[in-house]
């Protein structure tokens, strides 16, 4: 069995009663969470009271995605200091954020840090990782197994790689900051909802769940505008949502 429970879908900050960037993927016994922004890691423990997981992945350095990992090693510290280090596959930067937020003791006792670029086994999933355009260095990351698999951009502007980063994908977690029209000038470091089911569609997913939302946005408008570029199934992002796969 396997699902998939969101943590956060805000960018970046979160509402009231929501949260930043954040998700929980459990598939055969093995959990990994794909970002941990602000107030995620409050429903991460709803949902394993020891924070029992199996590895993290962060996709950039922005603190709207990666800021409570920091939690998460206060977590580890305190009530399983004598754990294995947890492995933690992030991009460029993030050990950085890290260190400035808790330098003592230093991150790297409580994780196993692994660059995250190229392709590896983790757990029951392949991993593939796709940079992104983003203000900072950001990768999409793409995790496969028999008979599944979930894609996940982190942030992104419109670009030719999300069709491979969700090429057939039975879940495509999307970047929709925006709503309306595509702006029409400038360097694209985030995207619209109707972007984003653009290239789900060039992709083949079968399902698009849209993601990292404007705080104050209606939900309702995002999915109603995606829903005009891609025909399977559009989901909005909601705290706590679980979906199965």
């Amino acid at each position: 069995m396997a699902e998939l429970t969101v943590l956060g879908s805000c960018g970046a900050w979160p509402e009231a009663n929501r949260a930043c960037a954040g998700f929980l993927l459990e598939h055969d016994g093995y959990r990994v969470v794909l970002d941990l922004g602000y107030g995620t890691l409050p429903r991460l423990l709803e949902r394993l009271p020891a924070a029992n997981l199996d590895a993290v992945i962060v996709t950039h350095a922005h603190p709207d995605h990666c800021v409570d990992v920091s939690a998460l090693a206060r977590v580890r510290q305190y009530t399983a200091a004598d754990s294995p280090k947890l492995p933690l596959h992030c991009a460029p930067g993030v050990l950085e954020v890290l260190e400035a937020l808790e330098p003592r003791p230093h991150p790297s006792t409580i994780f196993e840090f692994h660059g995250l670029d190229g392709t590896r086994d983790l757990g029951p999933f392949r991993l593939e990782t796709f940079e992104l355009p983003h203000y900072v260095p950001n990768f999409g990351v793409r995790l496969s197994a028999p008979g599944l698999t979930v894609a996940y951009t982190g942030d992104s502007g419109p670009s030719p790689v999300l069709a491979g980063l969700g090429a057939g994908a039975d879940l495509f977690v999307m970047d929709a900051t925006l709503q309306g029209p595509s702006p029409e000038s400038g360097p694209r470091y985030v995207m619209t909802a109707t972007e984003a089911a653009h290239w789900a569609t060039r992709a083949g997913a079968k399902r698009l769940l849209l993601t990292h939302f404007w705080p104050g946005s209606d939900r309702s408008v995002s999915v109603r505008e995606a829903s005009a570029a891609f025909d399977g199934e559009i989901i909005a992002a909601e705290e706590g949502l679980t979906l199965k796969l």
